[in-house]
Parts: C-alpha cells; sequence; structure tokens
C-alpha cells in the first residue's frame, strides 16, 4: 500500500514525533511505501490565500498540487498531532483548509457531498494532557467529532479510526512503551500485508 502521514508538532523530539517513527519502521517492515511529511520541518504555509480557493488546480502552488496527488495515490492516510485547545494544531487545520478542496477532494451536489477520497483506510493518532474522563465528560471529545465526523464524516470515509494517547504530561517511560506498542498493534492490523 502507498500510506501518506502527516505529523502536526512542533517539537522534534515529541512523543508524537514516536509515534510517527514508529507507525514509519512498523509499515516499512511490512512491505508499505510510506510517505512521511512533517508540516513544521517542512515550514507548510497553513494560510489560505485570499481567492487560492476558486484556483483550477494547475494554478494552485506546486507544493498543494503535490499533496493532491500523494492523497490520490494513497490507499491510507495517518494523521499524528497534539490536541491544542480542543483540536489539531492551525498547521494541520490550515493544511486540511488549503489540501481538502473543493472540486479536488470532494464536492456538494444536489444529492449531498461527493467525495473523491473516500476510499482511504485513515487513521488519527492524538495525545492531550487532559485525562479521558475529562475529555469525554466535559468537553465531549472534540477530536474525535472534528476528524470523524466534520472532515471524514463529509469526505464519507468508509474506513476511519482514531486513537487517543493521555495524559502524556503525566506519563511515564513504560507508559509510552505500552502505548508504542498499540501503535504497532494499530498500524498492523489497519494496514495489514499484501
Amino acid at each position: 500500500m502507498n500510506i501518506t502521514i502527516i505529523v502536526a508538532q512542533n517539537k522534534s523530539q515529541s512523543f508524537n514525533h514516536g509515534i510517527a517513527a514508529t507507525i514509519r519502521e512498523t509499515l516499512e517492515t511490512a512491505g508499505h511505501t510510506i510517505t512521511l511529511h512533517d508540516l513544521y520541518k517542512e515550514n507548510f504555509n497553513p494560510v489560505l490565500a485570499e481567492g487560492e480557493e476558486k484556483l483550477s488546480e494547475d494554478e494552485l502552488p506546486q507544493d498543494i498540487r503535490a499533496y493532491l496527488a500523494e492523497i490520490r495515490a494513497a490507499q491510507g492516510l495517518i494523521f499524528v498531532h497534539p490536541n491544542w485547545w480542543g483540536g489539531p494544531p492551525a498547521i494541520l487545520r490550515g493544511w486540511i483548509d488549503r489540501v481538502f478542496r473543493q472540486g479536488s477532494t470532494y464536492n456538494f451536489t444536489a444529492e449531498g457531498p461527493v467525495s473523491y477520497i473516500g476510499d482511504k483506510v485513515v487513521q488519527v493518532f492524538s495525545t492531550s494532557n487532559t485525562p479521558r474522563e475529562v475529555e469525554m465528560n466535559f468537553y465531549k471529545d472534540p477530536i474525535e467529532n472534528f476528524w470523524g465526523v466534520v472532515v471524514f464524516g463529509l469526505l464519507g470515509s468508509k474506513s476511519f479510526e482514531r486513537r487517543n494517547f493521555e495524559p502524556v504530561i503525566l506519563s511515564t517511560p513504560e507508559q509510552r512503551t505500552q502505548w508504542l506498542d498499540a501503535v504497532r498493534e494499530t498500524v498492523t492490523r489497519r494496514y495489514p500485508k499484501d
């Protein structure tokens, strides 16, 4: 499988980067072709400029055209990010604004939205410092709603799953090792060898 990994975490030694490295190693060992993008390292510009959404694909900046080509060719999409203020970091929100564009990844019709990328196996790994019971009972799990309903609900994903690790700030090295084992198990199950 061709699998694209998008990482959005500004600290290069973060647990999110540990998750991404574990995903890459596990999937490459299984024989998959991996493309990994670290949005901060690549200095991705998250700002959707005025009028960009009206441009044809041929008129888009080269990096956005490249992302679109990769997503179309991929069978799997994996996102890794922390929970910042109840959502992904702004750089990833901007990536979604610029790459998951109407006319390229979805469109609206009289019968409702139509997805052009709904066949992807989508996995999200997020981290937070909020205890799970607070996230669920007080905040109502906004990241699950964002990815599962708002983004991939609209994009019609037939195979979406999210896993959150928390609270990272209080975790021990042993817990993080167990979490990385869970990452390996998840991606092995979701993206099996051909």
